[in-house]
């Protein structure tokens, strides 16, 4: 079990890239404010991404091997601007309840993209906390405790009935969701369909799919899957570059990001404040020196990426017995 928590909270340190999207609400490149240099012992079997294979794996790593320094003056502004909104605006303390369930019964020892899990939760507590007040945060806090894109699971399907007993029936509903409308996003057809179909978002009714713990049948009504794609949205903000985003054009997660930004305009249900501030031209990297695979990959077609993505998706699903089938139900 993990052990990196209190009785009364969670024991999670926000970086400064976390701390400056709560304070801005949003996603942003923080170019030139700081020097991001190739990690030389980066572990990746450590991360939620070990399994990974291939070249999705080399992928990752590339992605994930960095150490960020900050410049002085904008650490020292993220700091006091962050410390001025939290003072303002606190985040709600997280329910003992919850805390004492994930601490007991729960394993989120993995690390995540940076740092901890259990940082990348917290964060994502705060941020909609901060962000999309008409919803509970508890939802973003238990996003993936039903399981990772990458067959990480914190509990067993067996402790279900436990958690949600701890939850409303609104949040168990969209906790249930989540890990199965983020393969689903991976996998292409979701996406595509509702991009499809956007003279019609409105007569969305339904949308049919499996949960991925066990593969259970699981039904998600029309405006709960509304909400449950803006909880994805606020989750995306934790996966984008630090910096240099023109040269990261090719990240699926960043593609991702972009197209339900979108999507979720278009259809007129951005409900969450995310801003998303996209690269217009590419430029050179400042303060960071790509490696040749790096530079490799800033070359290659988002579509290429994102087949690989799509691939690694699938493969786990496969093993773990989960169903990516889904069927979108229009009035």
């Amino acid at each position: 079990m993990n052990n990196n928590t209190t009785d009364a909270s969670l024991d999670a340190t926000l970086n400064l890239q976390r701390k400056a999207a709560i304070t801005r609400g949003g996603a942003f490149d923080h170019g030139g404010q700081v020097r991001v240099r190739r990690l030389s012992d980066f572990d990746m079997n450590r991360t939620i991404f070990g399994g990974l294979g291939g070249l999705a794996r080399k992928f990752m790593d590339e992605k994930l091997a960095r150490e960020v320094e900050w410049d002085a003056v904008a650490a020292s502004d993220i700091e006091t601007a962050y410390a001025e909104f939290d003072s303002a605006r606190p985040a709600p303390p997280i329910n003992p309840q919850l805390i004492d369930f994930m601490v007991r019964e729960c394993d989120f020892s993995m690390e995540h993209a940076d740092g901890t899990f259990l940082e990348h939760l917290v964060f994502c507590h705060h941020y909609a906390a901060h962000h999309y007040p008409e919803h509970s945060p508890n939802v973003a806090l238990l996003h993936s405790i039903l399981g990772t894109a990458t067959n990480t699971f914190a509990m067993d399907a067996a402790k279900i009935p436990q958690l949600k007993a701890l939850l409303t029936d609104f949040e168990s509903l969209q906790v249930e969701a989540f890990p199965s409308i983020l393969r689903l996003l991976y996998n292409k057809d979701l996406l595509e369909e509702l991009e499809q179909n956007t003279q019609r978002l409105g007569d969305l009714d339904a949308l049919h799919c499996f949960r991925v713990i066990d593969n259970e049948p699981l039904r998600i009504d029309a405006d709960n899957f509304w909400i449950n794609l803006n909880y994805h949205l606020m989750h995306f903000v934790d996966f984008m570059p630090t910096a240099n985003w023109s040269t990261h054009q090719s990240d699926p997660l960043l593609q991702m990001f972009k197209r339900l930004s979108q999507l979720l305009d278009q259809a007129g249900q951005r409900q969450a404040q995310v801003a998303l501030e996209l690269p217009e031209a590419k430029t050179a990297p400042v303060g960071e020196n790509p490696t040749l695979l790096g530079r490799i990959m800033a070359l290659l077609p988002a579509s290429i990426t994102l087949a690989l993505a799509r691939k690694s998706v699938r493969r786990y699903s496969a093993l773990a017995g989960h169903d990516l089938s889904y069927q979108l139900v229009w009035k």
